[in-house]
């Protein structure tokens, strides 16, 4: 394992640790054991591409729960850029438009 493999697997491990605190607010369970969270993958220099599955194709809080997980990813020391992308979403295209316009 290279150098850069180790710091993102470490990266990915601090930030799967962060999103145990973002909460889906009608269940009151993190992200993380409710199986939100399909894929955290993280480059050599630090750019988080996390995508999740919001809890229905319909969930009227998953864009909150995508600025959430993305915010959370970005506290994370020697974290870059953030991209979420929701899957099995009505509205996943126009979530990936609203997160980056409040980029």
């Amino acid at each position: 394992m290279g150098k850069g493999e180790g710091n993102a697997g470490k990266l990915r491990g601090e930030i799967l640790e962060r999103l145990k605190e973002v909460q889906d607010p009608e269940l009151k369970m993190d992200v993380v054991s409710l199986g939100l969270i399909r894929e955290v993958s993280v480059d050599e220099e630090g750019k988080v591409s996390i995508v999740f599955r919001p809890t229905s194709p319909l969930c009227p809080l998953a864009f909150k729960i995508a600025l959430d997980i993305r915010d959370a990813a970005k506290e994370v020391e020697g974290v870059g850029e953030v991209e979420v992308e929701a899957v099995d979403f009505l509205w996943a295209n126009q979530l990936r438009e609203f997160l980056r316009g409040e980029g």
